[in-house]
């Protein structure tokens, strides 16, 4: 599995109804896409939820490498590109990820990244994260959660799905979900 996220920062005076109909209008295109696990179509607006940017921020997991590839190659992904611009896509190799079968009732979305010490011992850390992205989801709290790592800038995600926006720290950047497209 793949975890792949893009963004883009709009301007403070940005009208994010755009976005939201974007979201609105867009979003059912990727319903059934192959190998999806799902997409999140995230957005974040200025001075709420803890956001300091008008941001465009969509979540991917894909269960194989090559739905993100088909994507990516798309004419979907050519005219969101059109519109706003070439993103630097962010992706990482999923440790773990696991969903509830509520997982379409998700309205939030939280986003942690974080740094990986240099020879840290990447084996019980993934152990640690994989242990806590299901236990977010068994406990009832999270819809949906996904642990994965990228070993080129040695960073790691912790991205989850939430019928309630939880208690967030300054580091997390949180979203809300216009649409979630599922297999």
């Amino acid at each position: 599995m793949i975890a792949m996220q893009y963004s883009f920062t709009l301007p403070a005076d940005y009208d994010m109804s755009i976005i939201d109909r974007r979201i609105r209008d867009k979003g059912p295109l990727l319903d059934g896409f192959p190998n999806l696990g799902f997409k999140a179509y995230l957005s974040a607006r200025r001075d709420e939820i803890a956001s300091r940017d008008n941001l465009y921020a969509p979540f991917y997991l894909w269960q194989k490498p090559e739905g993100a590839s088909d994507f990516l190659c798309s004419p979907g992904f050519e005219t969101l590109t059109s519109a706003f611009g070439w993103p630097q896509v962010r992706t990482w190799i999923v440790w773990h990820a696991e969903a509830s079968p509520h997982i379409a009732a998700a309205r939030f979305a939280t986003r942690d990244i974080l740094s990986t010490e240099p020879y840290a011992p990447l084996a019980d850390i993934r152990e640690a994260e994989s242990a806590a992205a299901g236990a977010d989801v068994a406990a009832g709290g999270a819809l949906a959660s996904v642990s994965g790592f990228e070993p080129t800038t040695w960073t790691r995600v912790r991205f989850r799905l939430w019928l309630e926006m939880p208690i967030i720290d300054a580091r997390t950047q949180a979203y809300r979900v216009g649409h979630l497209s599922l297999p």
